[in-house]
């Protein structure tokens, strides 16, 4: 496994003639990760993964700071995978002339996390607009537990770099709950309450499926999560090919921010 600090050594020593898997990762990695990983391994002749926690996505100082890290585990676990390539750049390397949030998205995109944390996806536009200008990857790997990330890549990026984006399924635990590094910040109680609400998102997506429509049932199933958090930012339905509002019984998805014991989760189904 080779470990990389800079952008020109990396181009040196990786051939991106050939197939190349990029997963990009603000470390702590847990299953979740570990799966995009696997997956580009099978698909992809040689794995590259990045571990850099991006300061211009966060809009809250105290959530960047507080962030879990964990690098001495994390190239731990990578070594066991055999990941073939790694890449560990500080800021100084993503953000030569500073850190620079002006990549600019549409009105119409700036709902669900992008309205409630502005200039999160600015944030990581941004990093992966700079990470694909200098990473020549055939593909890279994403988890649909970021949803919106996926389709705000693959929208404003995509086509600029011509890569192949695998969106891979979310991973939960047994109860439900999807795997995320922000819940290591949460004590038993508050991963149950977490859990309950997962459960309660696949059975009001299951009730809706049958009950297309149902106001009645949006309010029921969001008052009995709210009983579960601190505070929902938003539960909405959406449409899940471009996220609007315009959705029917076969292209509907259910999306939720809320917070936990001051630790903002999300999650969609």
């Amino acid at each position: 496994m080779k470990i990389f600090k800079s952008f020109n050594i990396l181009n040196q020593q990786i051939n991106f003639n050939e197939s190349i898997g990029f997963v990009p990762t603000m470390g702590s990695l847990h299953e979740g990760h570990l799966s995009l990983i696997k997956l580009s391994k099978s698909k992809t002749k040689k794995t590259l993964v990045s571990i850099f926690i991006n300061p211009s996505q966060f809009n809250d100082k105290k959530d960047f700071t507080r962030y879990p890290r964990n690098f001495k585990n994390d190239i731990s676990i990578l070594k066991k995978l055999k990941v073939d390539y790694v890449f560990l750049p500080r800021s100084k390397e993503i953000y030569k002339k500073g850190i620079n949030k002006k990549f600019k998205i549409t009105k119409k995109d700036i709902v669900l996390c992008a309205k409630y944390r502005k200039g999160h996806f600015q944030g990581v536009l941004a990093v992966m607009n700079r990470f694909m200008h200098n990473i020549n990857a055939s593909h890279v790997f994403l988890g649909k537990k970021d949803f919106q990330q996926i389709y705000l890549i693959k929208k404003y990026l995509q086509k600029k770099f011509k890569f192949k984006i695998v969106s891979c399924k979310t991973i939960r635990n047994s109860n439900k709950l999807p795997l995320s590094s922000r819940n290591i910040l949460l004590t038993n109680k508050f991963i149950k309450k977490s859990e309950k609400i997962s459960k309660l998102l696949f059975n009001f997506k299951k009730k809706l499926s049958s009950n297309f429509g149902n106001i009645k049932l949006f309010k029921l199933y969001k008052s009995q999560i709210r009983n579960l958090c601190d505070e929902i930012e938003y539960l909405e339905i959406r449409n899940s090919k471009n996220l609007s509002k315009n959705f029917s019984k076969k292209n509907f998805r259910i999306f939720i921010a809320y917070q936990q014991n001051s630790i903002r989760l999300i999650d969609n189904i």
